[in-house]
């Protein structure tokens, strides 16, 4: 029997073998639903545009640390 090639392991072993489809589909992060091509990760532009102002409107915010502690040396 022949060696088997050198990076051709067994399937579904480190090969992201994962069959694309069959409950992978990533979920839209504003309502949930399936993501689409043409607007992923979103579902629809309405969703887009819905982050879009979200981000435009300081609603996302990336938690920190009070800015008193910031001028303490």
């Amino acid at each position: 029997m022949p060696a088997k090639p050198p990076g051709k392991g067994s399937p579904g072993k480190g090969s992201g073998g994962a069959a694309k489809g069959k409950g992978s589909a990533k979920k839209c992060p504003i309502c949930g639903k399936p993501a689409t091509e043409a607007s992923r990760p979103f579902c629809s532009e309405r969703c887009r545009d819905v982050d879009l102002n979200r981000w435009l409107s300081n609603s996302y915010a990336i938690p920190g640390r009070a800015e008193a502690d910031e001028d303490q040396d």
